[in-house]
């Protein structure tokens, strides 16, 4: 059973990893889908994201990455998935990722969102802040994996 895990991952967080691991777990294969946000200015391209995903996961054969335009569920019709996973940290992501898990399933009824809570060290991790730390020259390799540590390096020098 194949699960997709979507976001913008601009940049991928030791956060989104610990997500990525468990749900790897929970399904026989996972699919992380870097999606653009047409509210954020992204830091990093999609094909830039992606690679730093796939040299993140390395380790995980079993985990894809790919991108996607559009709409979430017209990928998950596409690609005849049934389950989307969300990582929550808090109370105020709990009630957004409801409204889009409502949103989904009324355009496409047959969509599950599974929600994982993130853990404790990771719970105040967000891409927003690694960015807002890494522009002010701040260390974030204790945030980041450390392709994304390089390249965040790169990026602000």
């Amino acid at each position: 059973m194949n699960a997709v895990y979507a976001g913008s991952f601009d940049p991928v967080t030791n956060g989104h990893l610990a997500i990525i691991r468990r749900a790897s777990r929970l399904f026989g294969s996972l699919t992380v889908l870097v999606m653009e946000n047409g509210a954020k200015k992204p830091l990093f391209t999609v094909a830039e994201r992606v690679e730093l995903l796939k040299a993140s996961l390395a380790d995980l054969p079993h985990v894809q990455v790919a991108s996607a335009d559009g709409l979430l569920v017209d990928y998950l019709k596409t690609t005849g998935t049934h389950i989307l996973v969300r990582g929550v940290r808090g109370a105020g992501d709990v009630e957004q990722e409801m409204a889009n898990a409502y949103h989904n399933h009324l355009l496409f009824n047959d969509v599950e969102t599974v929600f994982l809570p993130a853990g404790e060290q990771e719970r105040f991790v967000s891409s927003s802040a690694v960015r807002e730390i890494a522009g002010l020259k701040g260390d974030v390799s204790s945030l980041v994996p450390p392709p994304v540590a390089q390249a965040l390096r790169k990026k602000f020098n």
